[in-house]
């Protein structure tokens, strides 16, 4: 039988800072070769309450392209600074 439920989210986790459940946001940690790491935080008070690893590397390769792109680009020519006129 294949994977019915694919991953889950995360939308109510206890927080122990405001000791009751809350609403989470999920928040971008990392970009790892071998997947993505959240952060869950707490939408009241901002603590970390939980993570999730992400195990699909397509962010990270789409990264490292356009950081290998923006490598290669030639940087634009610089002008010659013109002479400074004198004031009369």
């Amino acid at each position: 039988m294949p994977d019915a439920y694919g991953e889950f989210e995360a939308t109510t986790l206890f927080c122990p800072r405001c000791r009751r459940p809350v609403t989470v946001r999920k928040k971008l940690l990392l970009v790892l070769p071998t997947g993505n790491k959240y952060d869950y935080v707490c939408q009241e008070c901002g603590t970390p309450v939980g993570g999730k690893l992400d195990h699909d590397p397509t962010a990270f390769h789409q990264t490292s392209r356009a950081a290998v792109a923006a490598v290669r680009r030639e940087p634009p020519r610089r002008r010659r600074p013109r002479p400074l006129r004198p004031t009369t």
